[in-house]
């Protein structure tokens, strides 16, 4: 079975990238406290939605306690992209070495490992593209699945 040929190039990237998804999704969840994350996300859309009525209001109380406010809401923002940093300075290394030796290599020769269908016919997608759409979408799937995001339920 040859890698570089569609179909098997196609659903081979699909699963490289859907592993890397569940793998960094997994690492994300062992490694952030989801409960924290979303108790400073509810905080700052609070803070946000307060800095937002005083402007329209020109409430001058309510504006000088969302100014008061800023400080301390900007130091959690600073926390909030710490945590979710943590599983992309682990997996940055990784990924690249994947990327230069495996996947580089093996699709050089190869003008598109996948085809989309379109207005306008067929549309080959070369391997980062179709790595990147591949790669959103088990993402968002994954996400989902695993309950890692940050959204109210």
């Amino acid at each position: 079975m040859d890698l570089t040929i569609i179909p098997y190039s196609t659903l081979f990237i699909l699963s490289i990238s859907s592993a890397i998804s569940l793998i960094t999704s997994l690492t994300n969840r062992l490694l952030t406290n989801r409960e924290q994350m979303k108790a400073w996300n509810q905080e700052i859309s609070a803070w946000r939605a307060d800095s937002m009525k005083a402007t329209r209001t020109g409430d001058k109380k309510l504006k000088a306690k969302v100014e008061k406010q800023q400080k301390h809401v900007m130091q959690i923002q600073s926390k909030m992209s710490m945590q979710s940093m943590k599983t992309s300075f682990i997996w940055l290394i990784p990924l690249m070495l994947l990327w230069i030796f495996f996947l580089t290599p093996t699709y050089a020769s190869v003008a598109s490992v996948a085809y989309l269908p379109g207005i306008g016919g067929v549309w080959p997608l070369p391997l980062f593209w179709w790595y990147l759409l591949c790669s959103f979408l088990s993402n968002s799937l994954i996400t989902r699945l695993l309950g890692l995001s940050l959204g109210v339920d």
